[in-house]
């Protein structure tokens, strides 16, 4: 069964998002992996820019390392069609794990470019 753990608000700067995510929120991950009955987890992250980029797939691929043959995937978007069709495809993607996946918003996504 895969779970799904949510984070709310992480600091702006990349750096310490990273480290708040560490400090607050690894052992949760890896207890959540720890249970007998999980065999995928997706940590779902709010959306960040670009320069959060590094540390969130280093945190995917090398928690996914250390729990094979569980998978371990992070999702970054708002809640949204995008991001849940996203955790349904995760859901039935066993061979899909140590990805950053990110989620763009959909009410943007489906807006037109403006006319100049």
């Amino acid at each position: 069964m895969m779970r799904q753990l949510e984070i709310g608000l992480l600091p702006d700067a990349a750096l310490d998002a990273a480290t708040a995510f560490m400090a607050l929120y690894l052992e949760a991950a890896r207890a959540l992996l720890g249970e007998s009955d999980c065999t995928a987890l997706a940590i779902l992250l709010p959306p960040a820019e670009h320069d959060h980029t590094d540390w969130r797939r280093t945190l995917a691929r090398d928690l996914a390392r250390e729990v094979t043959p569980k998978r371990v995937n992070i999702v970054a978007g708002h809640p949204d069609d995008a991001r849940d069709a996203t955790l349904r495809f995760l859901a039935d993607a066993p061979g899909v794990t140590g990805q950053y996946l990110v989620c763009h918003d959909s009410d943007r996504a489906n807006q037109s470019a403006p006319q100049t």
